[in-house]
């Protein structure tokens, strides 16, 4: 029951079919089942049944997710407990918070059951889900394998059972990478939808929210509850679909190709056409500096107390003048010009998440790090919303206009119908 669609558990749950708190006891025990035991940094049991015991509002507003099991990505505030954004350094130094980040308050309105907070890349500074203070995060069932980070413990929740969704972020494919990993569907929002108080940016030029799930069809409520993305009906017509040149994605793995080939053919309706990658070209070397930059604003003076290659990273981010910051961020200007007019021709666009299917735990991923981040990083910049979409192995990305998360979202709906059959 934990793996069906939430729509339909939702309806069973106002319906009385299925009590709340059974479904609670289902996930909590499959809480930490995976095999690094690290999907939650902080879990209470006395938290979930104080939620459950609540009286729950009768309005139409508390039942959109009541009683559905969500777990949160340990870089948003939640009263009764620490955060510790993926560091033992943050954790230690963390209050008892008092009050909720406006993400998990939303959360409570909804009627969800948040089940705690999940393990990330310290930092959300990674894409890998590993992390020196609070282990590797692997898969449930391929423990050989990485979750992808940073919304590391987001994957392994929805995998492990302990969550139907999961709260992560993307900065520069945080939520994509692991959905295309751990063969779930992903959504990063526009950069702006959601609140961040009470939230720990890593660079707010690029932080979006968004969530891991397991059902399509999910799509539209997930939005419209945790996001307050409105609905809007699928307009129909012809749907009008960029598709990136092949040469861009020549690095790919065979399989993630197929897997581009297999959406392709479920997208009804729609046309397509190729369009010259470089469009994307400058994204990368636009989002490294600037990132890296805001990240060392946030963590001064405590570059040291974090792994290696993060410390390099904010030491580098640092030393970057102030010019040429002001610059990347004209270039970035530029770059987002160019995107908005690709999306005057086109409604969506569809590429690879990352040309890898897995990254192996004890493996040196330093190297194909750069390769993802060029996948993943034109959207980034733009400020994009974004549908992971899984393959068989990897995944590809859906891209929409910036801003345009409601249009996305209905044609989800659309696509959910044909995926299905």
């Amino acid at each position: 029951m934990i793996h069906s669609p939430i729509v339909d558990i939702r309806q069973k749950i106002l319906d009385g079919d299925v009590p709340a708190r059974a479904l609670a006891s289902m996930a909590l025990q499959q809480a930490n089942s995976s095999p690094g035991k690290n999907t939650y940094l902080s879990i209470e049991e006395a938290h979930i049944e104080q939620q459950l015991s609540a009286p729950s509002p009768a309005t139409e507003e508390a039942q959109l997710l009541r009683g559905i099991p969500i777990s949160v990505k340990d870089c948003f505030d939640m009263r009764g407990y620490r955060t510790s954004f993926g560091s033992k350094y943050y954790f230690e130094a963390s209050d008892i918070k008092q009050q909720d980040s406006a993400l998990v308050q939303r959360l409570r309105a909804v009627g969800a059951t948040i089940m705690g907070k999940t393990h990330l890349n310290q930092l959300a500074y990674g894409l890998t889900g590993e992390n020196v203070d609070f282990g590797n995060c692997v898969q449930f069932d391929r423990p050989n394998l990485l979750t992808g980070g940073s919304s590391s413990g987001a994957a392994a929740s929805v995998l492990e059972g302990s969550a139907m969704a999961a709260i992560g972020t993307d900065t520069g494919g945080s939520i994509r990478f692991p959905s295309s990993l751990c063969s779930l569907y992903g959504y990063r929002a526009s950069l702006g939808v959601g609140s961040w108080i009470g939230g720990y940016h890593l660079a707010e030029s690029f932080d979006t929210i968004g969530f891991l799930f397991r059902h399509l069809k999910d799509l539209q409520l997930l939005g419209k509850a945790i996001l307050k993305i409105a609905t809007e009906p699928d307009p129909g017509g012809i749907t009008r679909i960029g598709l990136v040149n092949p040469s861009f994605y020549s690095d790919a793995e065979p399989e993630i190709i197929a897997g581009l080939q297999k959406w392709k053919a479920h997208f009804r309706d729609c046309e397509f056409e190729t369009f010259d990658g470089s469009v994307f070209a400058e994204a990368l070397d636009i989002t490294r500096p600037i990132q890296a930059h805001e990240a060392a604003g946030y963590h001064a003076g405590h570059f040291d107390e974090f792994e290696k290659p993060i410390a390099e990273r904010l030491h580098w981010g640092e030393s970057l003048p102030e010019e040429e910051i002001k610059e990347l961020r004209r270039l970035r200007l530029a770059f987002n010009e160019r995107i908005g007019a690709l999306f005057d021709q086109f409604d969506f666009v569809l590429l690879p998440v990352a040309p890898v299917s897995s990254l192996e735990n004890g493996a040196d991923h330093g190297p194909v790090r750069d390769k993802i981040l060029r996948y993943t990083t034109p959207g980034s910049v733009a400020g994009l919303p974004c549908l992971a979409l899984p393959n068989e192995k990897g995944g590809c990305q859906l891209l929409g206009p910036s801003g345009g998360d409601a249009k996305l979202l209905a044609f989800a709906t659309r696509l959910a119908l044909t995926a299905s059959r």
